[in-house]
């Protein structure tokens, strides 16, 4: 992988961590794209740079993950299930899931008819969670299961979560808030337990390389989380849903069959 590609990558990475599209599902069809195998540094490589976007989360909500302990609780309360099933697969995720071209464009598709769906079906109304603080931990764990459902390429760890906090009653703008603080410790653990399975076992190029990709994700992430609560404000998730099945089917007829 040079350099060039590395910039893409990151690109897309910071584009696509936050919105319902599937970071994991667009690196690997960009890394396609670009012809990058997928060799166990890639993957790795794929992981740091989303911690890199994940920075962003902790610069630009620095008040409620340093200050608010009822967020941090309900936030922890999410991750737990998520960690135990992720740990738990971490073997299969890495050698079955992740650069399978099959599963990540069917979980584009499939993810993309759930937001339309789920569209059509939510109305948000009064008594609907708006501040992260008043969601409950039984919510907050539920929210966390539909997380793990994310360990599948093309799913989206965003969309996940921002269907299933809607779907239990949150309001559009927490829903994404709480999506976006719960990656957090989600990533971190991700990222520390990848780093250590690998021993560490990257060249001093391949360091750079990963250097280079988490700086270029973290500031396109910075400007990307700030347009899309603005965007969810006044529009639905209608057009991420159209998006992911018009992106599934064209990779599908054309680079796949």
């Amino acid at each position: 992988m040079n350099t060039i590609q590395t910039l893409i990558l990151s690109i897309v990475e910071g584009i696509t961590e936050f919105l319902p599209v599937s970071s994991t599902g667009h690196l690997i069809l960009a890394a396609d794209i670009m012809k990058v195998a997928q060799t166990s540094f890639v993957k790795d490589f794929e992981i740091v740079i989303q911690l890199g976007a994940i920075l962003a989360i902790v610069v630009l909500y620095a008040n409620n993950l340093f200050r608010s302990v009822e967020v941090w609780k309900r936030v922890i309360a999410a991750f737990i299930p998520t960690g135990i099933i992720g740990f738990l697969l971490f073997k299969i995720i890495k050698t079955y899931l992740l650069g399978n071209l099959y599963i990540t464009v069917a979980s584009l598709f499939i993810g993309g008819i759930a937001l339309i769906i789920l569209e059509y079906v939510y109305k948000e109304k009064e008594h609907h969670v708006a501040d992260i603080e008043k969601l409950s931990y039984k919510n907050a764990v539920l929210i966390g299961l539909f997380q793990a459902i994310a360990v599948i390429p093309g799913v989206s760890r965003s969309a996940a979560t921002i269907i299933g906090a809607m779907f239990l009653g949150t309001k559009r703008k927490a829903a994404a808030e709480f999506s976006f603080l719960l990656a957090v410790p989600t990533m971190l653990a991700a990222t520390s337990l990848d780093i250590v399975k690998s021993h560490f076992s990257y060249s001093a190029g391949e360091w750079g390389l990963m250097l280079l990709g988490f700086i270029g994700s973290f500031i396109v992430a910075l400007f990307v989380v700030k347009w899309f609560l603005k965007y969810i404000q006044t529009h639905t998730f209608i057009p991420f849903g159209v998006y992911r099945i018009i992106l599934a089917l064209l990779f599908y007829f054309i680079v796949i069959k």
